[in-house]
C-alpha cells in the first residue's frame, strides 16, 4: 500500500514538472518574468510536496490507530465471547443430569402413546 502512495506522489509530482515546464517553455516572456514564474512554481511545489507529506503523516497515523483500537475491540468481543460460553457451561452442566433424565421420560413417553396408537 505504501509503494502505491509513493508512485502515486511521484507521478503528480512529475507530471506537474513536466506540464509546468513545458508552459514557461511555450509561453514567450522576459527573462525577470521568466525567472519570477520558475521561482513562484518552485514555492507551489514545495508547498504542494509539505502538505502530501502531511497529509501522508496523517493517513499513517489514523491507520495505526484504527489498527489500534480494531484489534482491542477483537480482544474485548473475545473476552466477552469466553465469558458467556462459561457462564453458560456454568449454568447447563450441573442440570446437565437432570436434562437427559427428562429427555429420556419424553422419549418413554412418545413410545408408549406411539404403542397405543398402534394397537387402536
Amino acid at each position: 500500500m505504501m509503494a502505491n502512495g509513493k508512485s502515486i506522489a511521484l507521478g503528480i509530482l512529475v507530471g506537474g514538472t513536466v506540464s509546468a515546464a513545458a508552459i514557461l517553455l511555450s509561453t514567450p516572456a522576459s527573462g525577470s518574468d521568466m525567472r519570477g514564474r520558475v521561482r513562484d512554481q518552485g514555492v507551489e511545489w514545495k508547498e504542494m510536496i509539505a502538505n502530501l507529506r502531511r497529509d501522508g503523516l496523517r493517513l499513517k497515523t489514523q491507520l495505526r490507530e484504527t489498527s489500534k483500537e480494531g484489534a482491542a475491540l477483537i480482544k474485548d468481543l473475545t473476552h466477552e465471547m469466553k465469558k458467556s460460553v462459561q457462564e453458560w457451561k456454568d449454568t447447563v452442566e450441573p442440570h446437565q443430569e437432570n436434562i437427559y433424565q427428562y429427555l429420556e421420560q419424553i422419549e418413554g413417553s412418545l413410545r408408549e402413546l406411539e404403542e397405543k396408537v398402534k394397537k387402536q
